[in-house]
């Protein structure tokens, strides 16, 4: 396989993942779906981002050390929103987005 040819089927990888992850965020009402379409998003952009930046610069290691940083910050990201959504859960209840915009004050 030709190096344009994994280029391309990779950058079709991440726009399949960013194209779900954003039909998964904006159509669930869930605030653990939102974040997991958020998720996809996310790691849609690193996918096609690392692939580019190893296409354009093979010789350098600086992509893939740039996307496993950001994978890292973005998991750890991840995991306080999770924290934050079952902290919201066990006081309130509340598990639905309408309904966490409603807490206000």
């Amino acid at each position: 396989m030709s190096a344009e040819l994994v280029l391309q089927i990779l950058l079709t990888v991440a726009a399949g993942l960013v194209g779900v992850g954003v039909f998964g965020a904006l159509s669930q009402q869930s605030i653990v779906m939102v974040m997991m379409g958020l998720e996809l998003v996310l790691n849609g952009v690193l996918i096609g981002g690392g692939a580019a930046w190893f296409f354009l610069t093979p010789q350098l290691p600086d992509a893939q050390l740039v996307v496993v940083v950001a994978l890292v910050v973005m998991a750890v990201e991840m995991a306080m929103g999770f924290a934050v959504t079952i902290a919201i859960y066990r006081a309130r209840q509340v598990d639905m987005v309408d309904m966490a915009a409603d807490l206000r004050g």
